[in-house]
């Protein structure tokens, strides 16, 4: 056995012959102890079979699973004999790889034929332009939506606070204590220009009603009050869907002018980002005692984000979606082809 100065005990290897490698041990504990060691080499044609196998379903090889973790796949391929690599060499090798076709990720194919039709004004407004021109200085965008199912959870033991090796320790059990929606109106802005602005409320769900109160609440402020118009973008959920809800809102407000972007295009609405954003820093973790010191914290949220807000940097364009959409096709020909 031989020992390294820093005290790295490095056991004997039995080498085919019979002998063991005590001297070549000796180099490679001298090699860690310099931070590094030479990795095992493997056949390129066993490192093909390992990938080969990552790309089929586990179910063809009679694992009942939707899909291999590492540790899976690395117990097949040793029941198999395909390799003796470790579960990280494995991973290694597939991390690897430019295309991964052992990955899933859940997506939304545009379903609205008229998507770019219906999507380009809105990423038009996000560049200040409405109809090929400038907007005026006097015109607003506002992003708006509402945010279902806002949970007050109380936990059955309180949060333990953070000690050396751990942060703060949450309880996973809970008693919720109801549920409300909460509706938000965000005056994008203009980089450079204009600070961004929030409008919220907390309302005990979703509707018509509550939504107009929203709209109310926005547009008999100013400088939204006398604009010269105040653009408001919105998903097609049922309380602001279709004609009937341009009829009944710029019937009330005449400066108001309701843009409705297409079905599964919540992406493009910048108040999801802002959703977002209460989700991490403010309802993660949800401790709250009950609904009523929910719906006062996300206003006090509100005062502290609209103190510091900056407009989000927009990059996508009505460009960039005609090259999307054209991606999409051209994926969905090649698909229908190959079946």
């Amino acid at each position: 056995m031989w020992r390294s100065p820093s005290g790295l005990t490095v056991p004997p290897r039995r080498l085919p012959s019979g002998d063991d490698d005590s001297a070549n041990s000796g180099l490679l504990a001298c090699a860690t102890s310099r931070g590094w060691a030479a990795r095992a080499v493997f056949p390129p044609e066993e490192i093909a079979q390992v990938k080969a196998i990552a790309c089929e379903l586990p179910r063809t090889h009679g694992v009942p699973l939707s899909r291999f973790s590492g540790a899976e796949l690395h117990r097949l391929m040793l029941e198999r004999g395909v390799t003796a690599a470790s579960a990280s060499t494995i991973l290694r090798w597939l991390a690897e790889d430019a295309i991964k076709p052992w990955q899933q990720r859940s997506w939304i194919f545009p379903a609205d034929p008229r998507f770019a039709e219906k999507a380009a004004p809105v990423l038009d407004l996000y560049e200040g332009r409405w109809e090929g021109r400038l907007l005026h200085p006097g015109d607003f965008v506002i992003c708006a939506d509402e945010k279902p199912s806002v949970q007050a959870r109380v936990r059955i033991h309180p949060s333990a606070p953070p000690a050396p090796g751990h942060g703060l320790l949450v309880e996973h059990t809970y008693k919720r204590m109801g549920a409300l929606t909460y509706l938000a109106a965000l005056d994008i802005g203009r980089r450079g220009r204009r600070q961004p602005r929030v409008f919220g409320r907390c309302e005990p769900k979703g509707g018509i009603d509550p939504f107009d109160r929203l709209v109310w609440q926005v547009m008999i402020k100013e400088p939204y009050a006398s604009a010269r118009r105040v653009f408001w973008i919105v998903d097609n959920g049922s309380s602001h869907r279709g004609q009937a809800s341009i009829d009944r809102l710029q019937g009330r407000w005449p400066n108001l002018t309701l843009v409705h972007l297409p079905i599964h295009a919540s992406w493009l609405n910048q108040i999801e980002i802002y959703f977002s954003i209460v989700q991490r820093k403010l309802l993660t973790p949800n401790d709250f005692g009950d609904l009523a010191r929910v719906a006062r914290t996300i206003n006090e949220f509100e005062r502290h984000w609209n103190a510091t807000a900056e407009a989000f940097d927009w990059r996508f364009t009505r460009q960039d979606l005609a090259a999307l959409l054209s991606r999409l096709e051209t994926r969905d020909r090649q698909l229908q082809l190959a079946a």
